[in-house]
């Protein structure tokens, strides 16, 4: 049991649908504001969802961090903690929310591939200018749509894929067969891109991951050919990207870019034929009481003195 342990979190304890766990000591932290308490006393710190000060929150915190036993984000990703695992005590577990958000994803990937599918960005632009401009856009009907990344996210994404009527083959790192058919492994991705009308990006960031799509992959790509991104925009060389999609030979519908946020002078919002979010796939309505009840059975996990779900294998290493 962890009785008396110090734990800080960015919803207050009437938010939660339920009573928290007992035994433990509760703080709101919103990450802006002062510690709610002495972070050297720290043991289980939940990193607040604030997407675009996630590195000034880390770099406040972290270094005062002295007895944290967990570290818990609340996004499905972890490659932004890299610089700052050497700082965490020995011993920190890291937990992701993995699995939390990927309906919400799913979701606004689909959207994505369906408006640059049909060209709503292109109709957007005209009625922005107030033309009506009819143009000739393909179905998603029928096309073969490879989906990267077969975690939570990827699986909802070629689940929904499959009722358009879309020809789904699925890729991951390791080649396998399931359930649901065949996935493929990286090793066959640049067979597959030819053959392929879109691909949808929602693999991990990893050092394997990073630059999948550079220039010589994009080349293969059939021209009209779309990629959706919304797994990490370093898994894209966003240069080649651009050369492409000016060229008017790819469309692009990304949830995430490199640089993250995307400038407001990158030639990426000017391009006809790139649709851009502002990394908003999880940040949806059920995104907070899917939080709340992830967190309330993490907390009973911890305070029973049992393993967090969504470790982070790799995490020891760091130290």
């Amino acid at each position: 049991m962890h009785e008396g342990r110090t734990v800080w979190l960015p919803y207050r304890s009437g938010e939660f649908s339920g009573p928290l766990p007992e035994g433990l000591s509760y703080h709101f932290w919103d990450g802006l504001s002062a510690f709610p308490s002495d972070p050297g006393e720290l043991n289980f710190l939940v990193l607040p969802p604030v997407p675009a000060r996630q590195q000034e929150i880390l770099n406040r915190v972290v270094p005062r961090v002295g007895r944290l036993e967990v570290l818990q984000v609340l996004s499905s990703g972890h490659d932004y903690l890299e610089p700052f695992l050497g700082l965490l005590p020995p011993g920190t577990r890291v937990a992701t929310a993995n699995g939390v958000h990927g309906e919400a994803t799913a979701e606004l990937a689909v959207t994505l591939l369906l408006a640059s599918m049909r060209g709503l960005d292109d109709f957007s632009r005209g009625h922005a200018l107030g033309q009506w401009r009819p143009g000739v856009f393909p179905t998603l009907s029928g096309k073969k749509v490879l989906v990267v990344g077969q975690g939570a996210v990827g699986r909802a994404v070629a689940a929904r894929l499959v009722p358009f009527g879309c020809r789904v083959v699925r890729l991951a790192r390791t080649a396998r067969d399931t359930a649901d058919g065949r996935v493929h492994g990286f090793a066959d991705l640049p067979e597959l891109l030819p053959g392929v009308d879109a691909v949808v990006l929602c693999a991990p960031l990893t050092d394997e991951t990073r630059d999948l799509m550079d220039a010589s992959r994009l080349a293969l790509l059939r021209d009209g050919a779309i990629l959706v991104n919304v797994a990490r925009g370093e898994l894209v060389d966003t240069q080649a990207l651009v050369a492409e999609v000016g060229s008017g030979r790819l469309r692009a519908a990304l949830d995430v870019t490199s640089p993250e946020p995307l400038p407001s002078g990158h030639p990426l919002w000017y391009l006809p034929g790139a649709l851009i979010t502002p990394h908003v796939g999880a940040f949806t309505d059920a995104f907070t009481p899917a939080s709340l009840a992830f967190l309330t059975r993490q907390l009973d996990l911890y305070a029973r003195g049992e393993s967090p779900a969504n470790l982070v294998p790799l995490m020891a290493a760091a130290h």
